[in-house]
């Protein structure tokens, strides 16, 4: 349910600019009204632009809404300076993330946008050993069972041609998969945590949503001395296995399809300096 208060409404009109669904009508010397409220998104513009505080939303209460200090925002520079020096350290020790710091990330994560403010994104931290290895396993497993059919030499004869860049990774995978026969974790990098991000199967936007998500969550976990490295091989088995495979594997909601993981641990070492790219 949404109000306006008339008097306190000045009728400035930065709820009618920034709504989405067009729903404020505000004229002139009248009253403010709501066309088609029922349409509504909740998207919390209209709550969060009012400098007067007009609006009575029924999906934000007033213990929701929080003033920004635009006094502790980073400046451009400062982002920049970030965003140029963030890498994918893969100096990951044992050390355990903080709790604190695993939080922030995904709560990060959480207020990245969404296509209609749907919210589709469904966030799963995976940080038991066990869960880590099985993902490490299943990895590993599937890389190895493709490149065997893929090796026959009937099979190589005729896919080469058209996959070569794809062949040209044979001998990494055979090198990863003899670290993982001495008890490393090639495929997820040595990570403490996975972080992945998924969608229903059928949402339109779910790859958008999901690496949105991903970059909020990378940023503050540069910000706080946290590795993340993006899981480029776990997220192509993931894919290839299917979505109920993958989801029993990832832990993540039954009938959800993963789109970004995000590896996570604590560097051995920072980088001193960033080049130009």
């Amino acid at each position: 349910m949404i109000t306006i208060n008339s008097e306190k409404c000045t009728r400035c009109g930065r709820c009618q600019k920034v709504c989405p669904a067009l729903i404020p009508v505000i004229g002139k010397g009248e009253s403010p009204t709501l066309h088609h409220p029922e349409v509504c998104i909740e998207c919390g513009h209209c709550v969060d632009v009012c400098p007067t505080g007009a609006y009575d939303h029924s999906a934000f209460p007033p213990e929701s809404m929080h003033t920004i200090d635009r006094n502790a925002l980073p400046s451009a520079e400062s982002l920049m300076e970030l965003i140029r020096s963030r890498r994918s350290n893969r100096t990951i020790t044992g050390a355990a993330i903080p709790e604190k710091s695993l939080n922030m990330i995904m709560e990060a994560a959480r207020y990245a946008p969404t296509a209609q403010n749907s919210r589709q994104v469904h966030l799963t931290l995976i940080t038991a050993d066990e869960g880590l290895l099985a993902v490490e396993t299943a990895t590993i497993n599937f890389f190895m069972r493709l490149s065997r059919f893929m090796l026959f030499p009937p099979v190589k004869l005729v896919l080469r041609p058209f996959l070569r860049k794809l062949y040209d990774e044979a001998p990494a995978l055979m090198a990863m998969n003899e670290q993982f026969r001495q008890g490393k974790r090639p495929c997820i990098c040595n990570c403490t945590a996975l972080l992945v991000m998924s969608t229903p199967k059928g949402y339109s936007f779910g790859s958008q949503d999901s690496n949105l998500a991903y970059q909020n969550a990378s940023l503050m976990a540069e910000s706080l001395g946290v590795s993340q490295i993006y899981m480029g091989f776990v997220q192509t088995a993931m894919f290839m296995m299917g979505a109920k495979r993958a989801a029993r594997i990832l832990g993540i909601p039954e009938g959800h399809k993963p789109w970004a993981i995000m590896g996570l641990g604590m560097p051995a070492f920072k980088y001193a300096k960033y080049t130009n790219r």
